[in-house]
């Protein structure tokens, strides 16, 4: 079963008709109703790739048929297989993330798993000083400390945008929203500098002061722009069967993240629904995404 790690370009992606009403067809109608109230085209191919990713998931690897596949929210928001599942699938862990040009999945087994993944843009129409002022109470002292440390106000705003992602995996692991004060929880990134493509787990938190051993933190720099986080921690109730103090995926390497196509995402697709004409007209009326306002170019941040 073992550890899955996959990224689909979302933003890159565009569907021809056959395949916006194939996708449509392979997701629950009330997913399938939620995604085409998106107002932008961008934000509904993410979050529609999100729930093709976790339909692919469980069917291949666990074995269910797509089509008997059954997703429901916790009060929180978080997705979750409402199945009955026997036996070792039971503990089997999985969550989606989608932010700037990618969807994301990581899926451990008897692992707590959260993923976030977050694109380096410039803040709208403020500068980056001032949309540090406003977002000041988000990280600690030392976390700010290390973003502002980096030489250039870019290389500032990737450290803050790294840092987010890793606070946003583990608020997803434990499955908590809007309210968590994120000054709880702190990060020692390291290292400073990641290469692209490279897997990294020496990046630490700290929770209310103490270093929480029995969490483990991927982090992944996909491209330039994106960050991805992988927060890994024991399942509550669940023995771990291993001696390792610290919690790591069940894989001897921290698994990389593989670049799926559409094609890759619908292979095991079985259809849950008829096919809805209308809904590819609902799409081509959606603009790609909303008009930039940033007075700033990234050069000017060098």
């Amino acid at each position: 079963m073992g550890s899955v790690r996959w990224a689909f370009p979302c933003a890159a992606w565009r569907p021809c008709r056959q395949e916006w009403l194939l996708a449509a067809r392979l997701v629950q109608p009330e997913e399938k109703d939620r995604i085409g109230q998106f107002v932008f085209a961008r934000d509904a191919k993410a979050a529609l790739a999100g729930r093709l990713l976790m339909r692919k998931l469980i069917a291949e690897k666990l074995c269910i048929p797509w089509n008997e596949i059954h997703l429901q929210r916790t009060s929180k928001g978080k997705p979750f297989l409402a199945n009955n599942v026997l036996g070792i699938y039971s503990n089997y862990s999985f969550n989606v993330s989608h932010q700037g040009d990618y969807a994301v999945l990581a899926a451990e087994p008897e692992l707590q798993v959260g993923i976030d993944i977050m694109k380096t843009n410039l803040p709208g129409s403020s500068s980056i000083p001032n949309f540090f002022h406003i977002m000041k109470r988000q990280f600690t002292e030392t976390e700010w400390g290390v973003i502002k440390s980096m030489s250039n106000e870019w290389m500032q705003l990737d450290m803050f945008h790294r840092h987010w992602a890793l606070k946003e995996s583990f608020l997803k692991a434990i499955g908590v929203g809007i309210g968590f004060n994120l000054q709880r929880i702190e990060f020692n990134v390291s290292p400073l500098q990641l290469e692209i493509g490279k897997v990294y787990k020496e990046t630490k938190m700290l929770l209310d002061g103490d270093e929480e051993e029995e969490w483990t933190f991927e982090e992944t720099r996909l491209d330039d722009h994106h960050h991805i986080a992988v927060a890994l921690g024991k399942q509550e109730g669940f023995v771990q069967k291993h001696s390792d103090s610290d919690v790591c995926s069940m894989e001897p390497n921290p698994p990389q993240f593989t670049l799926l196509t559409f094609e890759d995402l619908v292979a095991s697709g079985i259809p849950v629904a008829p096919e809805d004409s209308a809904y590819w007209d609902n799409f081509c009326c959606k603009q790609e995404s909303p008009v930039k306002q940033n007075s700033l170019s990234r050069q000017d941040c060098l």
